[in-house]
């Protein structure tokens, strides 16, 4: 049974889905609306942020203490492509570097509308790229995202295994949006969840935006829809509440049918996005503590490593290595 702080949020949440379903906000004030509730996130202790820049796009690192300077997670924030920020996600990812004791690379990947597909899955690319050239090997490299950001983490191993590069060790995606073609029989089963329904059409109307002219079933747009064979463990989390669930659950099944070692941890009654409220939440310290477990067993079935001569936490990484990906045809 969800905790007496998530029944609370969920009221507020509620309260909230009648205005914001009757005056409908722009992607602008929704944009600023995210920015400022990033004001009231803090980076936990003991973790030192790190800007840097990868050919004009924004990153930042999150360095914990003590963390090996060999192995890294590359972060995709969430915000169904158009939403989202380094600010909006940086506690998330901070507090994600601290339980893995693993430095976190986040990006700040372009947004649609204006950048549609392939731009965000380009500067994945680009990122992760740019990590190898640092000195990281593929399997000291662990992939994550959540919502968006997840089911980018997805298309990216997808978009590696498809172009013969080398893959990274892991993936996790916390409630990843793995199908951008959401049905109206999916909005006629969550109508009774208020909370559910702005969710689903808030992200029906995004799903477009991210594909641009291309179609929404394409694999690398909707991994749900991609062969899913050869990729790397995953760690999948889901909430039976989420309108994302029936899709990810499809996902895990076809992932484990194609021979993909999937953990899938579920959860019951919680909103989407309950990882950002982990101050709050003890279900998304939990989910938290779930993804350091998977991470750690990860790092345990690794080689001894050295460590790498060239990357100083202390000290700021500023590179550009390649043109930044302009936008490619559909």
């Amino acid at each position: 049974m969800p905790s007496t702080q998530h029944l609370l949020l969920k009221q507020l949440l509620t309260a909230a889905t009648g205005p914001l379903a009757r005056k409908r906000p722009g992607l602008g004030a929704m944009r600023l609306a995210m920015e400022v509730s990033s004001l009231f996130q803090f980076m936990p202790w003991g973790v030192h942020l790190e800007k840097t820049t990868i050919d004009g796009m924004s990153a930042e690192w999150a360095r914990p203490a003590n963390a090996d300077p060999c192995r890294v997670m590359l972060y995709l924030h969430g915000g169904g492509y158009v939403l989202g920020s380094l600010n909006t996600h940086r506690s998330l990812v901070g507090t994600l570097a601290k339980r893995c004791n693993t430095n976190a690379l986040a990006i700040n990947y372009r947004k649609a509308p204006d950048y549609p597909f392939p731009g965000a899955l380009d500067d994945a690319l680009l990122a992760y790229h740019w990590l190898l050239k640092q000195g990281f090997d593929p399997h000291n490299i662990i992939v994550a995202g959540d919502s968006a950001g997840g089911g980018l983490a997805l298309a990216l191993l997808i978009a590696l295994r498809e172009e013969g590069q080398p893959l990274p060790a892991a993936a996790v995606g916390l409630s990843p949006w793995t199908d951008l073609d959401m049905p109206d029989a999916l909005l006629r089963r969550v109508a009774r969840e208020e909370t559910q329904l702005l969710e689903a059409l808030e992200m029906r109307g995004w799903g477009p935006h991210y594909a641009g002219e291309t179609s929404l079933t394409h694999p690398l747009v909707s991994p749900a829809r991609a062969a899913v064979h050869g990729l790397p463990p995953l760690l999948i989390q889901i909430s039976d509440s989420e309108v994302l669930c029936e899709s990810v659950l499809c996902f895990t099944d076809k992932a484990r049918t194609a021979g993909v070692a999937v953990t899938l941890q579920s959860f019951t009654g919680l909103v989407h996005w309950w990882h950002l409220f982990w101050r709050l939440l003890p279900e998304a310290r939990e989910a938290l503590d779930g993804v350091a477990t998977f991470v750690n067993a990860i790092w345990a079935a690794q080689p001894t490593i050295l460590p790498l001569p060239t990357l100083r936490p202390s000290s700021p990484i500023v590179i550009a290595t390649a043109t930044r990906p302009r936008k490619r045809a559909a």
